[in-house]
Formats: structure tokens, C-alpha cells, sequence
């Protein structure tokens, strides 16, 4: 952004990489898969770099309100710096910070999930889903992550980006507005277990696995993380692999 800002130029997009896309080597993967979407659509987007922070989602949820507030504080000054149409993001927690959170802070920013924009793409025919790809007759099932489900309310826009593949879809018995959260939220991801029988990721593994899909699609990184670690103690990763929609379709332009 701060390139382009010296030329005097604005790119369409803000993409938002946030933590895990950054810093995780799961979810570098999901960020690299989607810079290709965006680069097959022709779409003119940049990133902050180096000037991007957390957005404070984990401190909140953590009750560290003071910190959260100064990460806020600081994001939004540097945003509004910067000339752009909108902020898309991969992950959930940032997605649901911004628009729900950062207003009271007046970070007023127009922001959409990958998911929802995914399905804008194919939607407008800027990008096309091909025959080829690994992905290709295999039995897909879907999780709904908390703020982009019952959070935001947005079930349709991920299905309608997976309809696209035409592959076999299935859902879990617990979907949609009844979805299951994988054991991240609420800062869960980084703290040690509380007393249980069951973790929920393992739980929410069994539920994939029993649908019988060959892929989970997910559109969250701590998403991925939980479920893949429920697959490996389930023993089944040779029979089911956690995907970002964005690694999805990139298989598939």
C-alpha cells in the first residue's frame, strides 16, 4: 500500500493477510492460494506488509480490553492512510473484527470475507472453474466457522462457492446455524485444555469423517489447525484433508 501510495495510486483491494496467514505455515499456504485467485482475476490489490498488526481480536476474547484497544487504535490510523474500495480478509476473527468492532473505534472500513468474495469472482465470470485439479469427484463436507456462521449469518456464500466445483457435497449433522465450533474460539486456541471427557475438535472430526467426505472445506486458520489436529488423532489423515475454500478453488482455475 505504501508503494502504491507514493505513485499516487489506489488499488481496489486491501487484502487483510492478518497473523496466520503471515506468520502460521498452514495458513502461508491458504494466503499464497489466495494471492493466486486474486492475480488469475485480475484483481489490483495490495497488502500493508510490514505495517499490518494484529487486529487485537485474540486480546479481547482474552479480556485484555487495553490492549486490544491500542492494536485497534493503531490499525485504524494506519488504514485511513491508505485509498481503497475494500478490505478482504481469509480470516473470520479479523473479518468480524472490523466489521462489528472497530466502528465504535471509528474504523468505519468496508470489509468482506474471502468467502463472500470468492463467490462475487465466479459469480462475474472473472474466474472460471476448470474439469482439472485434485479436488476434482471428490466428497466434500463444509464447516461453518463461528463468525463467519452464526456470527455474520453467511452460510449461503461459501456453499454456492463449493457448488461450483459440481462435486459431491455432504453436509454434517450439525450445520449452518447449528454448527459445531471446532475448540478455537474465545482465545481457546491459546490455552491449555479445560477439564472434559472429549475435545471438540475431535468430536467435530468424527462428525466429518462419519459423512464419509474425502475433503473438509473450511474458511478459517484456527479452523484448520483444530480440524486437522482431530484428523490426526482420529489416525484418518490418508482419507480426509482440511482445505481453505481458497486452496479449493486455486486447485481448480
Amino acid at each position: 500500500m505504501a508503494e502504491l501510495a507514493a505513485q499516487g495510486k489506489s488499488p481496489e483491494i486491501l487484502f487483510w493477510v492478518g497473523c496466520a496467514g503471515s506468520y502460521d505455515a498452514r495458513a502461508i499456504k491458504v494466503t499464497k492460494a489466495f494471492a493466486k485467485i486474486l492475480n488469475a482475476a485480475n484483481i489490483d490489490f495490495a497488502i500493508l506488509g510490514q505495517e499490518e498488526r494484529c487486529t487485537g481480536d485474540p486480546a479481547r476474547r482474552a479480556g485484555n480490553e487495553f490492549l486490544f484497544q491500542m492494536s485497534a487504535m493503531m490499525n485504524i490510523e494506519t488504514i485511513n492512510q491508505y485509498k481503497f474500495k475494500r478490505i478482504v480478509t481469509t480470516c473470520p476473527h479479523c473479518y468480524n473484527t472490523f466489521k462489528n468492532e472497530y466502528p465504535a473505534l471509528g474504523g468505519d472500513f468496508k470489509v468482506i470475507h474471502h468467502s463472500e468474495y470468492l463467490q462475487e469472482l465466479i459469480a462475474d465470470g472473472k474466474i472460471r472453474i476448470t474439469d482439472e485439479g485434485e479436488i476434482k469427484g471428490k466428497k466434500l463436507t463444509y464447516h461453518d466457522s463461528c463468525y463467519i456462521g452464526r456470527g455474520n449469518d453467511i452460510y449461503e456464500a461459501p456453499r454456492e462457492v463449493l457448488n461450483a466445483l459440481n462435486n459431491d457435497i455432504i453436509e454434517m449433522k450439525r450445520c449452518k446455524s447449528d454448527g459445531l465450533c471446532c475448540g478455537a474460539g474465545g482465545a481457546q486456541m491459546f490455552k491449555e485444555d479445560e477439564p472434559g471427557n472429549k475435545r471438540i475438535n475431535t468430536e467435530r472430526a468424527e462428525e466429518a469423517i462419519h459423512t464419509g467426505a474425502e475433503v473438509i472445506a473450511a474458511n478459517c486458520p484456527f479452523c484448520i489447525t483444530m480440524l486437522e489436529d482431530g484428523i490426526k488423532e482420529k489416525d484418518a489423515q490418508e482419507k480426509v484433508t482440511v482445505l481453505d475454500l481458497a486452496e479449493i478453488i486455486a486447485d481448480r482455475i
